[in-house]
């Protein structure tokens, strides 16, 4: 999807742009700023730069936070395991679920 349309450009040379640009572009989330190019034959662009690329933005999702927090808790508190080999994690989740892993 595209947009065309004009924006005008305010006193302080403020300009606002469409809300539908600004919410595909997460342009409306903290922190967001636009990156502004003058190329030397006359166009300038305007690139949406967020401080966390959107392919990555599932990472501060309240949900995911929640559970990196817990993680982080679970390592501090020492409720973690560590094995020594792919064999070993394998065994000591047929351990903990009861069934045999299938392949083995």
């Amino acid at each position: 999807m595209t947009y065309h349309g004009y924006v005008a450009i305010q006193g302080r040379g403020t300009m606002a742009l469409p809300a539908e640009l600004r919410r595909r572009y997460r342009l409306d989330e903290p922190g967001a700023q636009i990156e502004l190019t003058e190329r030397a034959d006359g166009v300038i662009e305007l690139r949406p730069a967020l401080p966390v690329p959107v392919d990555q933005m599932w990472f501060f999702t309240p949900g995911h936070q929640a559970a990196e927090r817990e993680a982080e808790a679970d390592i501090r508190h020492g409720r973690y395991r560590d094995h020594d080999s792919a064999a070993d994690l394998l065994a000591a989740l047929e351990s903990i679920s009861g069934e045999e892993t299938p392949g083995r």
